[in-house]
């Protein structure tokens, strides 16, 4: 596994999105992780379906980059798999001339596909135009749905959270904020920034001060132990991770 850390980009404090290459030759590999750092994204390559997988059930990635042509399960057999487990967006890679094949790709449900020998600026372009597509999908649906995780409701319309008793909790802007970005990328690394650019916790007082305590006092409102939290764990060196499953509704 090939990880390459997260770059500032050109919108500074936004969140970099989390991109899984899935590629068995090492230097095109690395090629390809490196371009995705430098466009400002967190690059993480696989080497082989097998190794793709035990990826994903460590963390949610914002999109895959998939060659077709792989050792063992072949890039096909697993666009198909992971079209059926959820949405995420598939760019696929081919060296394969046949169009018969691109169309295979995109009937097992790729967003898009780049030919070998690739164009780094367009390779670049079809990346950026899927994650920017599932970007407002997603914004647009956390916006409208209801979310659910272990067993509290969260409405970002009504801007409420209701236990799992039904009870409402009274929550403070930022705290609610932060909340919703949790839910929002459940599975997945936060930093303090990160947070702090989808929040208002960065309004009354030092940055990192300021994070934490907001985020201590939403553990003592959901946590079933705020001591030992479960649902929302600290990272060291890295930030908080929120771990439940999110349901929409």
């Amino acid at each position: 596994m090939l990880e390459v850390a997260p770059a500032s980009g050109e919108n500074g404090h936004r969140i970099s999105p989390s991109v899984l290459i899935v590629e068995d030759d090492r230097d095109i590999a690395k090629l390809l992780a490196d371009l995705v750092r430098e466009a400002g994204f967190i690059a993480t390559a696989a080497l082989s379906g097998h190794e793709m997988d035990r990826l994903l059930k460590r963390q949610a990635f914002d999109l895959i980059v998939l060659d077709a042509m792989l050792p063992g399960e072949d890039g096909f057999s697993i666009c198909r798999r992971l079209r059926a487990s959820g949405p995420v967006p598939i760019l696929m890679l081919t060296a394969l001339g046949e169009d018969i094949d691109r169309v295979l790709g995109l009937e097992l449900g790729a967003d898009d596909y780049v030919t070998k020998p690739f164009n780094s600026r367009e390779l670049l372009v079809r990346i950026k135009g899927l994650l920017r597509r599932a970007s407002y999908v997603s914004q647009a649906e956390n916006r409208r749905s209801v979310l659910i995780f272990a067993g509290w409701r969260l409405d970002p319309v009504g801007r409420s959270l209701h236990d799992p008793d039904g009870v409402e909790i009274s929550m403070t802007t930022a705290e609610f904020d932060i909340l919703q970005a949790f839910c929002s990328n459940p599975g997945r690394v936060m930093t303090r920034e990160q947070l702090l650019s989808l929040t208002h916790a960065g309004t009354a007082g030092p940055v990192q001060r300021s994070i934490d305590v907001h985020i201590s006092r939403v553990r003592q409102k959901i946590e079933p132990n705020a001591k030992e939290p479960s649902l929302i764990k600290t990272v060291r060196l890295g930030g908080y991770l929120f771990t439940p499953t999110v349901d929409k509704e």
